[in-house]
């Protein structure tokens, strides 16, 4: 076995706004294995960390990516050298043997979906933006027949936010559209309560960290009022060990967890978190991180063997200018395999 990399700057089509900043690009790895004597069956994985999410080391990761390639070059084989420091890389590593293993074809969990005979419904994401802008997103992502729309909350003037949601719900009853919120942080402790409070009143699905991370108790405290559906997003990110994501959990007893397998290390530990989360009777969905199609197209084939109905939060694949071909399809708010289309991959 060998090994390369290749960077790449992904660009937006248009800027993304969270309430931690606008990002405008983003930088991801391809981690690619092979078999010196026929180069052209590459395992690729993509290693794509977020700035300011991440708990990798950025100023460290392309040092501990070539260092990694070079073992794999010296030895002949992957080392038995595990990234909790650097789950991105983890998850990019993981996925390049997965498709090492399926010799190339990016077929890493052959399924129904993979088969093209079944779908993977996803939600229509908002942007955060001025008034205009989100509502022009919310707008579109209808018209496109999205029943389910989670919107980026917590970086303009909260009264127009809400505004908007007022707007929406006004027009699309609950049983129309479904209305998901990511504040990513963005509440104090203080205003969680009253600002939940009135999102119930719009008869919104769930929130998304309506906290900022490590803000234990004020997190349990916040779910236990029960006003409204809290799902941890960002809380989860950097929790090692079994023990302590049960610890966690336990303690906060959140109604739903958001799993990210870019940012938690991979599919094992999300799988570990997904088991934890089944035994508490705590809710859960996946979610990509900003990954090009490479890493989408991994997480969303994983996503279709875990038999959870839940719209999904796997659209972000049309979101970068320089994306990579590939045979993941978007009719209206449903994700499908299509095997007749290649993969373009002449730039990796």
């Amino acid at each position: 076995m060998k090994a390369s990399v290749s960077k790449i700057d992904l660009i937006f089509k248009a800027p993304a706004g969270t309430s931690r900043g606008i990002l405008r690009s983003k930088t991801s790895w391809y981690l690619s294995l092979f078999d010196e004597q026929n180069q052209s069956l590459r395992g690729i994985g993509e290693i794509a960390p977020i700035p300011g999410l991440s708990v990798d080391d950025l100023s460290k990761i392309e040092v501990e990516i070539s260092t990694l390639v070079d073992k794999i070059n010296s030895f002949g084989k992957i080392p038995p050298t595990q990234f909790p420091a650097f789950p991105s890389l983890q998850f990019g590593l993981e996925t390049a043997l997965l498709d090492y293993q399926a010799k190339g074809s990016k077929i890493l969990f052959p399924s129904t979906f993979t088969s093209s005979e079944k779908y993977i419904p996803i939600n229509g994401l908002v942007w955060m933006g001025d008034e205009d802008f989100m509502v022009e997103q919310v707008k579109a992502k209808i018209k496109a027949g999205f029943k389910c729309l989670k919107l980026k909350i917590g970086a303009i003037n909260w009264e127009t936010e809400l505004s908007i949601l007022k707007n929406i719900r006004k027009q699309f009853s609950i049983q129309d559209l479904e209305l998901r919120v990511d504040a990513n942080g963005a509440f104090t402790p203080a205003e969680a309560a009253t600002k939940l409070r009135q999102l119930a009143e719009l008869d919104i699905h769930s929130i998304e960290q309506p906290i900022k991370q490590g803000q234990i108790e004020e997190m349990k405290d916040i779910c236990s009022r029960n006003i409204l559906p809290i799902a941890l997003d960002e809380e989860l990110i950097g929790i090692q060990g079994r023990e302590n994501k049960q610890e966690l959990l336990e303690k906060i007893m959140p109604s739903y967890i958001i799993l990210k397998p870019t940012l938690l290390g991979g599919f094992k530990e999300s799988e570990e978190w997904i088991k934890l989360a089944d035994d508490l009777g705590i809710a859960w969905w996946v979610t990509s991180a900003l990954e090009s199609n490479i890493g989408l197209n991994a997480i969303a084939q994983w996503t279709s063997t875990l038999k959870n109905d839940m719209c999904q939060g796997l659209g972000t694949g049309a979101l970068y200018t320089n994306n990579i071909d590939c045979p993941l399809v978007l009719k209206a708010d449903r994700l499908f395999y299509n095997p007749n289309k290649t993969w373009k991959l002449d730039n990796i």
